[in-house]
């Protein structure tokens, strides 16, 4: 902390909520940091923050893979024996014309997943290293946005009362996609949550 200048940038932080300029405290350790007139928390310190991002993006993309490559689910009934991919679903509601479902599903759960991944690690394998990618700024922003349009949890979901009502028509044998992706609804929340942007605007401050 700058003691030399009490009004330094550095040592200044704005509430989000209520506007109150403020130190910002030094911890060392995992703790939230609150605004002392509203109580909002300001910022999380997650110790080993770049490390865990990393690690848990690079496990959640080999699982992303595996989830889109295997088999989904097979359905036997009889002798008659179907197996779907984590695509399926989209390929049949384009199938039957309903477009903007399709899109709906690809985008919540296929490529908002994919591109928070990649972005994660885009910004955080540079800062590793102790550099910034020529993009960080913008794909920092719009990995902030992207997170909102991961909904792979609500499909997860959707596909587990699928297989409640299924279960009475068909024989349903999970396949290995299924349970990568389970894996990485977790992985994926757990990279998210490890995020410190303030690591990344620090580290782009001092890159300039």
């Amino acid at each position: 902390m700058d003691i030399t200048n009490p009004l330094s940038k550095s040592t200044l932080i704005a509430c989000h909520e209520c506007d109150l300029l403020q130190r910002q405290p030094v911890i060392t350790h995992h703790a939230n940091v609150q605004c002392g007139r509203c109580g909002a928390v300001l910022y999380r310190n997650i110790p080993d923050s770049v490390d865990r991002t990393i690690a848990l993006s690079l496990a959640g993309l080999i699982l992303f893979v595996v989830a889109n490559l295997f088999p989904f689910l097979s359905f036997e009934v009889g002798s008659q024996a179907t197996r779907t991919t984590l695509f399926t679903g989209v390929r049949e509601l384009y199938a039957q014309g309903i477009w903007a479902l399709a899109a709906l599903v690809f985008v919540t759960s296929i490529l908002a997943p994919l591109l928070q991944l990649v972005l994660m690690l885009y910004v955080f394998i540079p800062i590793k290293a102790g550099r910034v990618a020529i993009y960080t700024r913008p794909a920092f922003r719009l990995l902030n946005k992207v997170r909102d349009w991961n909904m792979i949890e609500v499909f997860m979901i959707g596909i587990l009362v699928a297989l409640v009502k299924l279960t009475k028509m068909a024989t349903i044998v999970p396949g290995i996609a299924l349970w990568s992706f389970m894996a990485l609804i977790f992985l994926v929340t757990g990279a998210a949550a490890s995020i410190d942007g303030r690591i990344v605007w620090r580290q782009f401050e001092q890159a300039k």
